[in-house]
């Protein structure tokens, strides 16, 4: 991105609140701190609502046809397929605004955006007979939540010196990816229960074989993040500032001619695309292979679904989904100051081996043996601890590569790089949705692990050998 922060009093940015008249994060004389880590927990609280939002669908999705939605398997994959397409797009737009709309503008007018698609979500959900068109839709418009990431991530740098952007930017977007594992895990347990009773009534959900249908408030999924949204918003208006930037549009997208944008790209679609991708399908993947979804598993739908395999417990999706996302965005947290420390390929690196050998595990796992409910069990067991590790390794590299891009980049592109690649990436959820609708878990993971290994390799020849052309 052609942008250079602005020291000049010249700058065309009209005086006042908003507006700060000066600011150099490099000179430690006159970087104020304060300012800087106030905007990235403010970002970092909004960020959080907006990953939330854009996984509203994963976490809906699986239950729908327990509540009563007529929706084939294909057509649940695309719900959640939806919002990885449409953030992905909204991202290549987000990337662009936070040098014209600054961080103030930029951070609250997102946050109020969320209220669409959520509120959209809440009403739907009651209505068994709503069209799988209407669904799509508000699967799309929580693709506004995705294309936030890349105006926050290059705003939040624009406060930070360079020595300190692993860890903010790491602490920023894992903190925010938190709010992919707060969905999944929020969802069991408040639709239990009515919040207020003019948000609607109850509806029943069909358990699985075994267990009894049950009565829950299911817009209680979307309804929850409503005050928290308004806060935010809030907060943002309040107490957020922005930085000067001078930047012209056209010549933002000067990044395209250099390569390291397009290799960094390839690494962040490894890391980021697998973890939103993997997030958005887990809980389908999970019903498909080993749930109700497996027709050699379970016969039948609803509360008519029989169990074919005696003495095997299905997995219940809701129970496990939120591991995958918690474990990814922990690991994003804890490894940002280390590569702060160590330098971001080492750790990329790290990343790619890591992701290579999880992929070949979780291969074992995506086959399930209905021969026994024990070769049942093992298998489940292969799947999720593999899936896990996965998650494990593409946090590390979402972290690691945050770290190395401020650092291979000059300042006027290292915004525009990270708001590109996060763009790019963002189309995991689709990629993976639509990839899994044309062919098996085990194709697709496949062409994964082949794509890890050339990630790996363009790793160590580019940015970790000794001599590496760009050592980061």
């Amino acid at each position: 991105m052609n942008t250079e922060l602005s020291t000049s009093p010249s700058t065309p940015r009209p005086a006042g609140r908003e507006w700060l008249q000066s600011w150099d994060p490099e000179n430690p004389e006159t970087w104020d701190h304060r300012l800087a880590w106030r905007t990235l927990w403010i970002s970092t609280f909004t960020l959080t609502l907006c990953f939330a939002s854009w996984f509203l669908a994963s976490a809906i999705a699986p239950k729908l046809t327990n509540l009563g939605f007529d929706l084939s398997t294909s057509q649940l994959y695309w719900l959640t397929a939806m919002p990885g397409l449409a953030g992905g797009l909204m991202r290549v737009m987000w990337m662009v605004l936070p040098p014209i709309m600054g961080t103030r503008k930029m951070v609250t007018l997102t946050t109020l955006l969320l209220l669409i698609p959520v509120v959209g979500w809440g009403v739907q959900v009651q209505d068994p007979t709503t069209p799988f068109w209407m669904l799509l839709s508000l699967s799309f418009l929580s693709g506004i939540g995705g294309g936030a990431f890349s105006g926050f991530m290059p705003s939040t740098s624009y406060f930070f010196p360079r020595r300190k952007q692993g860890t903010a930017l790491g602490l920023q977007a894992g903190i925010g990816n938190f709010g992919v594992s707060l969905v999944q895990l929020a969802t069991p347990w408040i639709i239990g229960f009515s919040m207020i009773g003019f948000l609607g009534g109850s509806q029943p959900m069909a358990g699985t074989p075994g267990k009894p249908a049950q009565e829950v408030w299911y817009q209680n999924v979307a309804y929850i993040y409503v005050p928290f949204i308004v806060v935010g918003a809030v907060l943002a208006w309040t107490m957020l500032r922005s930085v000067p930037v001078v930047a012209n549009v056209r010549q933002q997208f000067d990044i395209f001619r250099n390569p390291d944008t397009w290799w960094m790209t390839l690494l962040y679609v490894m890391t980021f695309g697998t973890f939103a991708g993997l997030s958005a399908q887990f809980g389908l993947l999970m019903r498909n292979l080993y749930g109700a979804g497996n027709p050699d598993i379970v016969q039948g739908a609803g509360a008519a679904a029989r169990l074919l395999i005696d003495g095997y417990t299905v997995p219940d999706p809701v129970t496990f989904v939120f591991l995958g996302p918690l474990v990814g965005a922990a690991a994003r947290v804890l490894f940002s100051p280390l590569t702060d420390r160590f330098g971001g390929a080492r750790w990329t690196l790290v990343s790619g081996i890591g992701i290579i050998a999880s992929i070949a595990f979780t291969l074992t796992g995506l086959r399930p043996d209905t021969s026994s409910a024990a070769t049942l069990d093992a298998g489940f067991d292969r799947f999720l601890w593999g899936m896990l590790a996965i998650f494990l390794f593409s946090g590390i590299g979402n972290a690691s590569t945050f770290k190395q891009m401020p650092m291979i980049f000059e300042r006027r592109q290292a915004g525009g790089v990270i708001g590109w690649t996060a763009a790019i990436a963002a189309f995991g959820p689709f990629f993976f949705g639509f990839g899994l609708t044309l062919m098996s878990p085990t194709a697709f993971y496949l062409i994964g692990l082949v794509f890890a290994i050339l990630c790996v390799i363009v790793t160590w020849r580019r940015y970790a050998r000794p001599g590496a052309p760009k050592p980061s």
